[in-house]
């Protein structure tokens, strides 16, 4: 092990789930999500990434035509307190009836538990959206329910609904992503009945709860396939979607009723109902 590792911390102003995306594309190693950014430490320099991030940046702020602005700050640290700092850092959280946990914390003896291992770098429970998910899977998800989990990343909202006692499917069109969501389901013992790389319209079966945790231009573009491995009576359960463009995404989901809208920060998870009333 060598002596001194270092530590990068990414404050950014907005995007956040677009800059944590990028990261997760780009880097080899893990990243630990903060309100306002990202803390990636490595024992190698990592001037690379801040010119990557800026460039990012740059490009984002162009492409959307708004600032975007980025803080990078890089110090060099003793490497015998790198996992001691880095596990006081990730805490356990509370989440309605679940309790997401490193897999170096001890269980809740009362809560739902889900382990995860924040070295996957994305879905801990951290992000609002993921927060949001969760609180709307402990209200609709009952015991029995066929879910399917689109776009499951790390997996802890599917874990969640298999958890209550629902048969959950999950799909992700990103190979890592389904990798991390089977390792995280063996770690917390449980199994999904099918998981696969690509999009819901690759499904056969229909389900009495879809949730979508991805962005809001995807939950347009795949509206149609969403709506379609929906049951008659199906709640539908879409997050990652920042407050302004919210009225984007319902136009593309008018033939549903609003059942519920979970607000926190600048993003909104939406609560859908097939059928209006």
């Amino acid at each position: 092990m060598q002596e001194h590792y270092f530590e990068l911390k990414v404050s950014v102003s907005s995007h956040h789930s677009l800059f944590c995306d990028f990261l997760t594309d780009t880097l080899p190693i893990g990243f630990e999500e903060t309100d306002d950014g990202f803390i990636i430490r490595s024992e190698d320099n990592l001037d690379t990434i801040v010119w990557g991030l800026e460039q990012f940046a740059e490009a984002l702020a162009k492409a959307l035509g708004e600032n975007i602005d980025i803080e990078c700050t890089q110090t060099k640290l003793d490497n015998s307190d790198w996992v001691q700092l880095y596990q006081e850092s990730v805490q356990p959280l509370v989440i309605d009836k679940f309790y997401i946990h490193p897999t170096w914390d001890k269980p809740h003896n009362k809560l739902i538990n889900i382990e995860i291992n924040p070295a996957l770098a994305f879905g801990t429970g951290h992000h609002p959206t993921t927060a949001s998910s969760l609180r709307a899977i402990a209200k609709y998800v009952k015991e029995g329910d066929r879910v399917l989990d689109v776009g499951c990343g790390s997996g802890i909202l599917g874990i969640g609904a298999i958890k209550i006692g629902a048969l959950v499917d999950a799909c992700d069109t990103d190979i890592v992503s389904v990798e991390n969501t089977k390792q995280n389901a063996e770690l917390n013992s449980v199994k999904f009945e099918n998981i696969w790389e690509g999009s819901c319209n690759l499904t056969k079966s229909s389900y009495d709860v879809v949730v979508a945790n991805i962005v809001a231009d995807v939950l347009t573009f795949i509206a149609n396939d969403l709506k379609g491995v929906l049951k008659e009576s199906g709640v539908l359960i879409l997050s990652g979607i920042l407050d302004k463009y919210e009225s984007k995404v319902l136009k593309f989901y008018q033939d549903f009723e609003i059942l519920e809208r979970i607000a926190q920060d600048e993003w909104v998870t939406l609560i859908l109902k097939k059928g209006k009333k």
